[in-house]
């Protein structure tokens, strides 16, 4: 645990070399900082063809539409104008405010014009929350960047393309699929296209007479006996440059602890306090307690609210707080609760957190790929234990380096962003992947690269159990050995085996707590019938019924998310009167009505 930051910091070195604006890693606790929300309506031209990025040979071109330009003389021939296009809401996908766009993967460009006032005393740092899935980022006709990946945040330090007044900002958003990406060409969920998250300029203070600020930071509870009269807290702090000799003070007001720190020739520093248990007060569901952390680098001072407990495993038994708990889960897709589109605010988090505390749940299964960081701190507040997800997802290029890479940057970032994060417990690095040795390879250095950027956490991915002999249902998977909880995904009564979960026996030959981590099936909401007739409400509740008994038998069985809350939209589903374009397992409607078969898993949770 000690090295838990340096390790996360040296993981996250710049992607482009640097030049006039350079992606930095990730800022911690972004929501620190005064920042400037360039939220709002953004100028877009949609690009069929990419002429606004290559020539007519497929070469790219200096005059693309990042130029912005102008005519200048009569006969000038520009053929865009973004001062003329039409507007969009930012953040937002483009599927839902562009009819035309209903269906569309391409390019899409974005324009904000913005006023800035540059100063020496300190950085600018132009944040996206999230883009998808491949954008190209350019400040004042300028290239700042490229990243790829559409459900992690990144930042860029454009300090010195800024000038004082009017300054533009033009993204081109790529949202096209292949074979080789992180998730691959095909996945179960819209593929929303666009600045889907919040984009800001973020002013980061600069230390007196020092170009440096605090770039991260990690304060975790150490292990120890329940009995411990003694606890310990790890405390890591790295500035942004490998400065020596410069302190620092990290503070915790209520518990009065005080730790000063000098950093080492890395710019880091690291130490132990303690504290007495009776006066530490552990975050759980039942006590979501967090604490006001202040950190100070001279002139300049930063806060946090900063839960604290551990997480571990013994035998079939998760532990929280040294003690068990049975993990009360749903799952969930980062979609808006009432309708589709992608949902990117605190608003959106609590409703969708909100339905699942009414099932009576204390976990949620953050599907398939990191949700917007409202939703993590929104679900530590109201006491919710998290399982983040990366969308290594069905049929990856297990042989392809570049697509590891791809993967194990998601996967670094999304630690970055919440490893200060009480309430996430499981680190998840795949779903329902099919079995071969490179897949085995590629899944097992992700899982032993998470356990370099944080070892205080577990690590788990969904498996799969798609048949059974003679009613027995066996786990065999090589990943068991990487991960710390055994997790599979099943369907009896939806894609196989209907009727037959009271039949159904369980064989699963790891000592290690045990989730399943998707069961369900599809309803329509007000579609009734008999229980056997499928998209009915009362085939969705007897399928649950029949589950939830079957899986009272799981021996070592540490907890559940369905599949899953809400309705959500997907082009794989595409019977009309029942699906049109929706998934519909959820619990939940797409306009947020309850169907039978909630209440009965709210039934079945109140009886753990």
């Amino acid at each position: 645990m000690k090295n838990i930051l340096t390790l996360i910091v040296v993981a996250l070195g710049a992607i482009l070399p640097a030049t006039a604006a350079e992606q930095l890693p990730l800022i911690q606790n972004v929501n620190a900082y005064e920042s400037t929300s360039l939220n709002g309506k953004w100028n877009y031209i949609v690009d069929v063809q990419e002429e606004g990025y290559y020539d007519y040979r497929m070469n790219p071109t200096r005059w693309g539409f990042f130029q912005n330009a102008k005519p200048q003389k009569p006969e000038d021939l520009i053929e865009y104008d973004f001062d003329k296009a039409p507007t969009m809401e930012i953040p937002g996908d483009w599927n839902t405010q562009d009819d035309r766009l209903f269906f569309y993967e391409g390019t899409v460009w974005f324009k904000k014009s913005f006023q800035a006032v540059p100063s020496k005393e300190f950085r600018t740092l132009l944040y996206f929350g999230a883009v998808n899935y491949d954008c190209q980022v350019y400040v004042n006709t300028r290239h700042v960047g490229r990243h790829i990946g559409g459900f992690t945040a990144f930042n860029y330090d454009i300090s010195d393309l800024l000038k004082d007044g009017e300054n533009t900002v033009i993204v081109k958003v790529d949202n096209k699929r292949h074979a080789e990406d992180v998730p691959t060409q095909i996945f179960d969920w819209w593929n929303y296209g666009g600045i889907t998250r919040d984009v800001k300029l973020v002013k980061i203070p600069l230390a007196i007479g020092q170009p440096s600020y605090v770039e991260d930071y990690s304060l975790q509870l150490m292990k120890a006996d329940v009995k411990a009269k003694q606890r310990e807290i790890q405390v890591s702090v790295k500035l942004n440059q490998p400065l020596e000799g410069h302190l620092l003070m990290v503070s915790i007001p209520e518990l009065k602890l005080m730790l000063p720190l000098k950093t080492d020739a890395k710019g880091t520093a690291s130490d132990i306090v303690k504290v007495p248990a009776k006066k530490l007060s552990l975050w759980s569901p039942d006590n979501p307690k967090r604490y006001r952390v202040e950190i100070k680098h001279y002139n300049t001072s930063i806060a946090d609210s900063i839960g604290f407990r551990t997480i571990e495993t013994r035998d079939k038994q998760i532990l929280l707080n040294g003690q068990p708990i049975y993990l009360k889960g749903i799952s969930i897709h980062n979609e808006k609760p009432n309708g589709g589109g992608r949902a990117n605010s605190a608003e959106d988090a609590r409703t969708l957190l909100g339905w699942a505390k009414e099932l009576g749940c204390n976990f949620v299964r953050l599907a398939h790929y990191p949700h917007h960081e409202e939703m993590v701190r929104e679900a530590e507040k109201m006491g919710i234990l998290v399982w983040s997800e990366i969308p290594v997802y069905w049929t990856i290029a297990w042989k392809n380096p570049k697509t590891y890479e791809n993967a194990q940057n998601q996967l670094r970032d999304m630690i970055a962003r919440d490893h200060n994060r009480a309430n996430i417990i499981i680190w998840s690095i795949a779903n329902e992947t099919p079995h071969s040795p490179e897949r085995d390879t590629f899944l097992g250095n992700l899982a032993k690269y998470a356990r370099t950027l944080d070892n205080t956490r577990l690590i788990s991915m969904a498996m799969e159990v798609t048949g059974a002999s003679n009613y027995v249902n066996r786990l065999n998977d090589n990943m068991h050995e990487y991960v710390d909880v055994v997790s599979f995904n099943q369907y009896i009564g939806w894609y196989r085996d209907v009727n037959d979960a009271p039949k159904m026996r369980w064989e699963i030959p790891y000592n290690k707590p045990v989730i399943v981590s998707e069961f369900g099936g599809g309803a329509k909401y007000g579609y009734h019938g008999e229980k056997n007739q499928r998209w009915t409400e009362e085939f969705q509740e007897n399928l649950y019924r029949e589950n939830c008994a079957m899986l009272d038998k799981v021996e070592g069985l540490a907890g559940t998310t369905p599949w899953i809350l809400k309705d959500f939209r997907s082009p794989r589903r595409v019977l009309n009167g029942i699906q049109d374009y929706y998934n519909r397992k959820g619990l939940v409607s797409d306009k947020g009505e309850k169907k039978k078969a909630f209440y009965v898993l709210k039934e079945w949770y109140a009886g753990k």
